[in-house]
């Protein structure tokens, strides 16, 4: 079996629940099967020889070898009501990537992330403060994309088995993207990504870490659309001075 069909089988066998996979021994005589140790990269053992599985994000994987692996995902509970699956949008070699938490009805509808008032405003703001700054640079330039890629039902927060099983797939978007550095827009996005509990407020501004990749926390665009949220617009605004100097100085 090719490295391809066996990931896809065990990815098949979790999905389904099954935890603990036995394999029967090539030899001619017959024995209790053997039940592999749990480990968190699953390798199936037998010497010799012993198989390595493949890791969540292959050699030389891509941004269209991960959402054909995705498929018509039915991993999760957001599946029910999703509309169109939203994987992310942009430059796959940028420097910098924009991750939010999940999408909204407009994102749903058109299957693109960030295409809402939210993400007129976070287009603005990418936009209009790179001209502020002297960068040239577009929406296009950079990156987009969300923890899950279904709506969640109303707009809630994602539950965290949700942001898990998606998790897989942003991590290996990150890490096929490879980019200088990342911006997590809102708690959930944070959280997800640094293992923190703090708020974003206690966060933001400061540079955090995704496995070797600095990391910027800021608020949401959403949180920033609100009227009473003048302080954080500005707060918005120097954080994204601070990543965009970073990556494009």
């Amino acid at each position: 079996m090719k490295p391809d069909d066996l990931r896809r089988t065990l990815e098949f066998y979790r999905d389904i629940g099954v935890k603990t996979l036995y394999r029967q021994p090539r030899t001619g005589k017959t024995r209790q099967p053997e039940i592999a140790e749990p480990v968190e990269q699953p390798v199936v053992a037998e010497a010799p020889p012993a198989i390595q599985l493949p890791t969540l994000a292959p050699t030389g994987d891509t941004l269209p070898r991960i959402l054909e692996d995705i498929g018509d995902c039915r991993r999760c509970r957001l599946h029910e009501g999703r509309n169109k699956l939203v994987f992310g949008v942009g430059n796959a070699r940028a420097p910098l990537v924009f991750v939010g938490e999940g999408p909204g009805a407009d994102e749903d509808a058109q299957g693109i992330p960030f295409v809402g008032r939210a993400g007129q405003l976070l287009t603005q703001m990418i936009e209009g403060t790179a001209k502020k700054e002297g960068i040239e640079l577009l929406r296009a330039d950079v990156y987009i994309c969300n923890v899950v890629k279904c709506r969640p039902p109303g707009n809630r927060t994602p539950e965290p088995d949700e942001m898990e099983i998606c998790g897989q797939f942003l991590y290996r978007q990150l890490l096929a993207i490879a980019p200088k550095a990342i911006c997590a827009l809102g708690g959930t996005a944070a959280r997800a990504l640094t293992g923190h509990k703090e708020g974003v407020t206690k966060m933001r501004g400061k540079w955090l870490d995704w496995r070797g990749i600095p990391l910027m926390v800021s608020y949401h665009p959403s949180y920033l659309l609100r009227p009473y949220n003048q302080d954080a617009k500005r707060e918005a605004w120097e954080d994204l001075k601070k990543v965009l100097h970073f990556v494009y100085d």
